[in-house]
């Protein structure tokens, strides 16, 4: 049978392990580029110009790999309103909170805990920062798009900055997540990530929205 090619999804990255056993299933691996979020003019995460290609330019050229798909910039209205719809589901936000809890890999996908963090104009170490954000009242606060841009131009203090994070933290994971449902299903492409908790959170998108893509999870062992 003819192998179908598959879209790595969160990232715009995978290790390389996960790369050769995607390559060994697939006819060929897709990748996007850094996704950039803007949230207004003056806020949102900057992109980073790396690529999966960069370091094996031989697939590239092979079409093994396949890349350039863009994802950065302001969301659009529909996409914004799937992102409310995540965030207002109650299984989705549980499942989050429980994988920011829980999941090492996870956490260091939405936050760099190594470092001090700026949190409402207060420099907060890594560690500390984290455990304020973890806190369990945090799953059920309610947040949108629209929220989070109105708390944006006005975060001047730390706890304000924690609000802040977690609601980007929200808002990054389920753009990502979109952004790979409208891939898949645009170039008839297989989601495949070695991240449990993205399979589950996507998993849980596609059940509420009866959305029909296929969804593989390589699971990481060793490495």
């Amino acid at each position: 049978m003819t192998r179908p090619p598959a879209l790595y999804y969160p990232f715009h990255l995978c290790h390389e392990k996960t790369l050769h056993r995607l390559l060994a299933d697939y006819a060929s691996v897709h990748f996007r580029d850094y996704m950039a979020l803007q949230l207004t003019p003056l806020h949102g995460t900057t992109a980073y110009p790396d690529r999966m290609g960069d370091r094996f330019p031989a697939l590239v050229a092979e079409g093994r790999i396949v890349q350039g798909y863009h994802v950065s910039g302001p969301l659009d209205g529909d996409l914004s309103a799937a992102i409310d719809r995540d965030l207002t589901d109650p299984v989705w936000r549980r499942r989050f909170h429980r994988a920011l809890s829980e999941d090492r890999r996870f956490q260091r996908g939405l936050f760099n805990t190594s470092h001090a963090m700026q949190l409402g104009g207060t420099l907060v170490p890594g560690p500390a920062a984290l455990l304020q954000l973890l806190v369990e009242s945090r799953r059920a606060e309610p947040w949108s798009v629209a929220a989070l841009r109105d708390l944006a131009a006005q975060a001047t203090n730390p706890e304000d900055g924690y609000r802040y994070e977690y609601a980007l933290a929200l808002v990054k994971t389920s753009a990502s997540l979109q952004h790979t449902i409208r891939l898949a299903d645009r170039h008839d492409l297989v989601a495949v990530t070695d991240s449990t908790a993205h399979f589950d959170l996507l998993a849980r998108t596609c059940q509420r929205e009866r959305v029909e893509i296929r969804n593989h999870l390589v699971a990481r062992e060793g490495y």
